[in-house]
């Protein structure tokens, strides 16, 4: 039995259903006014906070480039506060490096190269979110308390959802 003592059908997962209603939601939400990225990132943390936080989801949230690049900072976030800024090392550093998803089962096996924040996390799976330049703005980052709590499927539909932010126009400056 997993930990928790959940068997599989019983433990709690993200659903198709509730990742299509929250990508709906958002897209009706955003047809009606103009994009805001600060904004926008704020509604997919909640959205997805909504659907998941507490049952799946332990934590969720945006980081984005320091100034330096060398660093990430927290940007919106739920349900609690997380560590701010990491280094490059972490999931959401590789994430962010290679422009590719990570998908970590058991945090646990990554020793040094794993950031900490909340020491009863088991799984993470971090999103890089890119510009239409092709250049990673943010880092979706979502935590579990239980080992294996994200898959393919839940990749795929966190990779839907951030694609809608990088159509939008960078903040002005």
């Amino acid at each position: 039995m997993p930990a928790g003592g959940l068997s599989d059908p019983e433990r709690p997962r993200a659903r198709r259903r509730d990742y299509e209603k929250i990508l709906q939601t958002l897209e009706n939400r955003w047809k009606r006014r103009p994009p805001d990225r600060g904004r926008m990132l704020q509604e997919v943390v909640d959205a997805l906070w909504d659907g998941f936080g507490g049952q799946v989801y332990s934590w969720c949230g945006f980081y984005i480039p320091g100034p330096d690049g060398r660093e990430l900072i927290l940007g919106p976030c739920r349900d609690k506060p997380a560590c701010s800024p990491i280094a490059l090392h972490g999931v959401c550093g590789r994430a962010f490096l290679s422009r590719e998803p990570q998908v970590v089962e058991d945090v646990r096996a990554l020793g040094s190269a794993y950031v900490a924040c909340d020491p009863e996390d088991r799984s993470e799976i971090a999103i890089p979110v890119a510009g239409v330049d092709g250049k990673v703005f943010a880092v979706l980052d979502v935590d579990a308390r239980e080992s294996g709590a994200f898959d393919e499927e839940d990749r795929r539909w966190l990779e839907r959802i951030v694609k809608l932010l990088g159509r939008t126009p960078p903040p002005r400056i």
